[in-house]
């Protein structure tokens, strides 16, 4: 399945410009993608307005055109910065409006060369990583494979890796609402990353709730500026533009070694974190806690694997994969057609076009697992209890959905006649939809 899009639909665009990613040739970016990958895919347009404008030319028009930017603007740093020279428009958009440009990452690093650094260095961590979202998104099979509206939504989140305003939002840019926690629970919210839910229901996050309005959030984020810690606090101590120099769980998505060399130093900067307001022995205790939790998790989901490989090997898993449509770009899978099981054997992309207990089980494994993990490590008690209530309660459903699947399976063989679908599943309104719009 192809993303096709009318003539014309590029607005700003090539017709013919290609995506970006490891499937970039299957798919063509839509003129959104302009302001989600801006170094990739902004191309000028030809405007009616012709010329070379000043910063106080195009202030004096955008002021009647675009009255609100303007007053972010003003309001910011960069029209009156403590030091050095005021950035204006053309600082970052240029001044000939036949070639205007959305600023990118690297405009934004000319001058803030330390902030820019700090954050293409995080790469080195791998994934999870605010510098390698958008390569996480773009490089994944189900990017070019599910209905284009189903993952242009991904990118709003995604695109903080090829733009600043992610965080700091055009035309203020300012820090000060960067380290409110708003500015992180944007994206980080919802069943795959609950950071919102744990945040706020812990003594952290009550008390920003209760006190934050009247917080000074122009102070940098160091030891005793801030009553409590907030998201930026923690994840980007002292302004360091890194999210994932702390990360030991690999957003607890999969098993990890701890003592890893890596886990090592990562836990002493967690612990050193914490240790801004408690004493490090308490801050080591809540961090064995937090490995325990993992322990306990994936004890309980191991057990789910176990079933259904079990279930696999009896060749009682319905559709059976060769029986629904598998991912276009799994060419392999017309030749071997194989139920993924796990993280490891590739189940953390294969979460459609799937039976119904691999459905539960990648359930159980991102959005329970996920959710009392997040509670672990944002000091959410409650949330962890729930959390693993729901595991067990997800793990149960897969056992009984197990011994159904078992009954079935004996009953069709005593009969000596098993069920044929024939393209049940293969043909359908979503199916038929993805053909003729991808």
């Amino acid at each position: 399945m192809l993303w096709l899009l009318p003539a014309g639909a590029l607005a700003g665009m090539d017709e013919k410009v290609a995506g970006n990613g490891l499937y970039g040739h299957l798919w063509q970016p839509d003129a959104v993608h302009e302001y989600w990958d801006p170094e990739t895919f902004q191309r000028p347009e030809k405007e009616l307005v012709e010329g070379r404008f000043s910063a106080a030319e195009c202030l004096d028009c955008h002021a009647g055109v675009t009255p609100g930017i303007v007053k972010d603007w003003q309001r910011s740093r960069h029209a009156a910065p403590s030091q050095g020279q005021t950035v204006a428009c053309d600082g970052c958009h240029g001044s000939d409006h036949q070639a205007l440009r959305f600023p990118t990452p690297a405009d934004c690093g000319a001058c803030h060369q330390r902030q820019h650094g700090q954050f293409l260095a995080e790469r080195r961590y791998g994934f999870p990583s605010h510098a390698l979202a958008m390569t996480r998104a773009v490089n994944s099979k189900h990017f070019v494979d599910k209905p284009k509206a189903e993952v242009t939504a991904c990118l709003q989140c995604h695109s903080v890796a090829t733009k600043c305003d992610s965080c700091h939002t055009r035309h203020r840019f300012s820090a000060a609402e960067a380290r409110r926690p708003e500015a992180c629970l944007t994206c980080h919210s919802g069943p795959p990353h609950p950071d919102d839910e744990s945040y706020l229901a812990s003594a952290h996050g009550r008390r920003y709730l209760a006190e934050g309005a009247g917080w000074d959030w122009s102070k940098p984020l160091r030891p005793g500026n801030y009553p409590v810690p907030t998201c930026a606090y923690c994840h980007l101590r002292n302004g360091n533009h890194q999210v994932a120099d702390k990360a030991i769980w690999k957003f607890g998505l999969r098993q990890r070694n701890p003592r890893t060399a890596e886990n090592q130093v990562k836990r002493k900067r967690w612990i050193a974190v914490c240790a801004d307001c408690h004493e490090a022995a308490q801050a080591a205790a809540w961090l064995q806690g937090l490995d325990g939790e993992r322990k306990a998790a994936w004890k309980l989901l191991y057990r789910a694997e176990d079933e259904l490989r079990s279930l696999r090997s009896d060749d009682l898993i319905h559709p059976r994969p060769g029986q629904r449509p598998p991912y276009p770009l799994d060419w392999w899978e017309s030749f071997w057609p194989r139920v993924r099981i796990g993280f490891y054997e590739g189940q953390a992309s294969a979460f459609y076009n799937v039976s119904g207990i691999e459905r539960d089980y990648f359930e159980m494994w991102y959005f329970d697992g996920l959710g009392s993990y997040k509670a672990a490590a944002h000091g959410d008690a409650e949330g962890v209890r729930e959390g693993h209530r729901r595991l067990r309660r997800s793990l149960q459903g897969i056992t009984e959905r197990a011994r159904e699947l078992r009954a079935l399976g004996a009953r069709e063989e005593a009969a000596g006649a098993p069920f044929d679908p024939g393209r049940l599943w293969l043909d359908g309104p979503y199916s038929d939809l993805n053909r003729e719009q991808n």
